[in-house]
């Protein structure tokens, strides 16, 4: 069976190694040492704990990675929702961006006015992730 390195984890994961050590010693994944003394997880407990990783979600503090590299922080300043689509505008200090997006994604965000949002942006797309 496949064994992964902390750090060859963290990076399945898209965590920094710093995280999945700290998660293996308080035990959250299962680790043992190879003959050289390094720390590994097997490959179906890394597997089954990824998965609860994911849907744990982020932490408030932990960053999502994502290729757009245009991040705005703001506050959701209005939301317009349609049967199918829905307008959300953010105030990014003097930027304001306004994104055309899924009703079901605006409701899965649970995106409101007055909270905390960040717009990014790719290339002609608007992404916004909740703050």
């Amino acid at each position: 069976m496949q064994s992964y390195t902390i750090g060859q984890a963290a990076r399945l994961l898209g965590v920094s190694p710093d995280t999945a050590r700290r998660w293996a010693d308080a035990g959250r994944v299962a680790t043992h040492r190879d003959e050289s003394g390094r720390r590994l997880i097997d490959g179906r407990d890394l597997a089954a704990f990824s998965i609860e990783v994911a849907r744990s979600g982020p932490g408030e503090d932990e960053v999502p990675y994502t290729s757009a590299r245009n991040a705005f922080p703001g506050i959701v300043t209005a939301v317009k929702l349609g049967d199918v689509a829905a307008q959300v505008e953010i105030q990014a200090g003097p930027h304001r961006l306004v994104s055309l997006l899924t009703r079901e994604a605006v409701e899965e965000l649970g995106l409101e006015v007055g909270m905390q949002a960040t717009a990014r942006v790719k290339s002609t797309s608007v992404h916004i992730d909740r703050a």
